[in-house]
């Protein structure tokens, strides 16, 4: 008997040692200069889409990552767009939502064709979070520049209502619901990094988080399957200042806020109440086996946003490619790793005087944050949100009424946040 045991526990151990993160060697390309896949969503172990934000494509896979087809594409529709998210409700019932020119697709056909989604008033100029929960409800949430909404639709796209959240945040990145009408969004309010929830579908929200300090986000949030009362979020900071990742045991009422060690950390995933990943832009898979006190770097991985998972053996995640955690064995082909490349931006002069002058230089439409901070990562104020609407060089001036010291100008766009460090 007692070899018996032991040869089941080898056997076990062996499965679950075999467990790991790999890219997937056949994932579709995303280009040159660090671009990335901002999401990945599967409805089974096998059917799933992969979302490419600058390039603006969006693929489908039905055998898990082993092939993929390319369904939606920027040069198809004929305009510059970045994709930010990809849900579906059914096989055939899917939505994209971008951060581009009020533009949010639905398709009725798995993906073969989409249309414009038109109807919701008013129309929301961008969408970063997507949910759909039953059989027919779906939430989206926008955007990180402001203002903060919440769309809803219970009959599968058909219509929709338009919830303004500007009385409880300023910008909403993640929208996650238990069912149709216990639910969750996340993002960035006046004071912090916000988390909200509502038990009546969106009609009313509770704040039931708040990191304490202007200009973080919560990011990313998931529920352990199988006990939704254990909550896992992701926090994006700005320099100096380390990213978070908090937890609730008790489905929100109280959370555990643990340092990570990198800024702009975003995606989240965990497969034990102890065991999961974070990352961001500029880390890959950062693993923990102790609900986050430590952290190893585990040199897989980079450019992270999401992290999906299926079950305790597979899970999916979007980045520089796509990755994919199962026990089987994937080839790389040699795949390169690529950090996110920042916008070209320069303060001149620095040391400044009286004047904060600053030039980016931008490759693509985007939107902007301009922020600035003191030497302990505090926000002073919100100098500027754009919209860009065209490639090229945009200069800003703005005055500096502020004593001598070390600052930092935190540039927030479509492809992440970067810090500038000022001398006055």
């Amino acid at each position: 008997m007692k070899n018996a045991v032991y040869l089941i526990l080898l056997f076990s151990f062996n499965v679950f040692a075999q467990l790991q993160w790999h890219p997937l060697p056949t994932a579709p390309t995303n280009g040159a200069n660090g671009q990335r896949f901002d999401d990945v969503f599967f409805l089974t172990d096998t059917l799933g889409w992969a979302l490419n934000g600058s390039l603006a494509t969006v693929y489908k896979t039905t055998d898990g990552g082993v092939t993929w087809v390319q369904q939606l594409n920027e040069t198809a529709l004929g305009a510059n767009y970045y994709f930010r998210n990809i849900e579906f409700l059914t096989p055939d019932i899917g939505f994209v939502g971008t951060l581009t020119n009020n533009k949010f697709f639905k398709t009725i056909d798995g993906g073969a064709t989409w249309s414009l989604v038109t109807n919701i008033f008013p129309q929301p100029r961008a969408i970063c979070g997507l949910d759909a929960v039953g059989t027919s409800t779906v939430y989206g949430c926008g955007d990180y520049f402001g203002p903060a909404f919440i769309v809803k639709s219970t009959d599968s796209g058909a219509t929709w209502q338009y919830i303004n959240m500007s009385a409880y945040a300023t910008g909403l990145v993640e929208i996650m619901f238990l069912d149709e009408n216990v639910g969750f969004v996340s993002g960035s309010g006046n004071t912090g990094g916000v988390i909200l929830k509502t038990t009546d579908g969106g009609a009313t929200w509770t704040e039931i988080y708040n990191t304490g300090l202007a200009g973080e986000y919560v990011w990313k949030l998931q529920t352990l399957q199988g006990n939704s009362n254990i909550m896992f979020g992701s926090v994006e900071s700005v320099s100096p200042n380390l990213g978070k990742f908090i937890k609730s045991t008790n489905g929100g009422v109280s959370w555990v806020s643990k340092s990570v060690p990198d800024t702009d950390i975003q995606a989240v995933g965990f497969i034990t109440e102890n065991h999961g990943w974070m990352g961001g832009h500029h880390t890959g898979f950062l693993e923990t086996f102790d609900a986050g006190d430590t952290w190893t770097t585990m040199n897989i991985g980079s450019n992270l946003n999401r992290i999906f998972i299926i079950n305790d053996n597979l899970a999916y995640a979007s980045g520089t490619t796509v990755y994919k955690f199962s026990d089987e064995s994937l080839g790389t082909n040699d795949f390169q790793e690529a950090d996110r490349v920042p916008l070209k931006a320069t303060v001149q002069p620095n040391p400044i005087t009286d004047k904060l002058n600053l030039t980016i230089e931008f490759n693509d439409l985007d939107n902007l944050v301009i922020e600035l901070y003191d030497n302990l990562g505090r926000r002073l104020k919100r100098l500027k949100v754009d919209t860009i609407e065209s490639v090229g060089r945009k200069n800003y001036s703005f005055d500096f009424p502020y004593p001598s010291g070390i600052y930092y100008v935190n540039l927030h766009s479509n492809t992440g946040r970067q810090s500038i460090k000022v001398i006055k």
